[in-house]
């Protein structure tokens, strides 16, 4: 089965863009392609960018689940996971190590943005669970596949350590591509 993992790269927020890799790895982890695009930081194109990459991709009828580092890329440029799904009708799955505040999130939204709710809705709008892995809990959500079967996908994909095969390497390969090497914890 072959996952597009999709990670950005490291970025500042006084930069405007952010580079976006997507790894598509033959589970459990072989890397058979990379892709890339960009979104702007803290914009509200990444659901878009991320349409636009698997679209162009000659690799596109091979992509049968999306696993993302998260639920938003360059900050709180929001992906709206549904809309990716229904373009593509294959899962998508926002992976994530450590359980997100959404108290805090919700207060630097209400912050930072005038369509606040409309982000906090799109971070909101599938529900969080524990995914047990045999180092650390991760935390998902998902559609497209009923929760059991989407579990089993991160478990089976996750090979060492904590973090899924596919977005590990599109960690790794932004982080590279921003920066000369890759670095942090993927």
């Amino acid at each position: 089965m072959r996952v597009l993992g999709i990670d950005d790269s490291p970025f500042k927020f006084g930069d405007s863009k952010a580079l976006v890799i997507g790894a598509l790895v033959r589970v459990p982890n072989y890397l058979e392609g990379v892709m890339r695009s960009e979104v702007t930081v803290d914009g509200s194109d990444s659901t878009d960018a991320v349409i636009a990459m698997i679209s162009k991709s000659r690799y596109r009828e091979q992509i049968r689940a999306v696993m993302l580092d998260g639920i938003a890329l360059a900050g709180f440029n929001v992906l709206d996971l549904a809309k990716i799904h229904e373009t593509f009708g294959i899962p998508v799955i926002a992976v994530t190590r450590d359980e997100p505040d959404l108290g805090k999130m919700k207060a630097a939204l209400v912050k930072h943005f005038d369509d606040w709710e409309e982000r906090y809705s799109l971070l909101t709008r599938l529900e969080l669970k524990t995914i047990r892995t045999e180092h650390s809990p991760l935390f998902a959500s998902g559609i497209g596949l009923p929760w059991r079967d989407l579990e089993e996908l991160v478990v089976k994909s996750t090979v060492r350590g904590v973090v899924p095969e596919p977005i590990r390497m599109a960690h790794l390969i932004a982080a590279a591509m921003a920066k000369g090497e890759s670095y942090g914890r993927s």
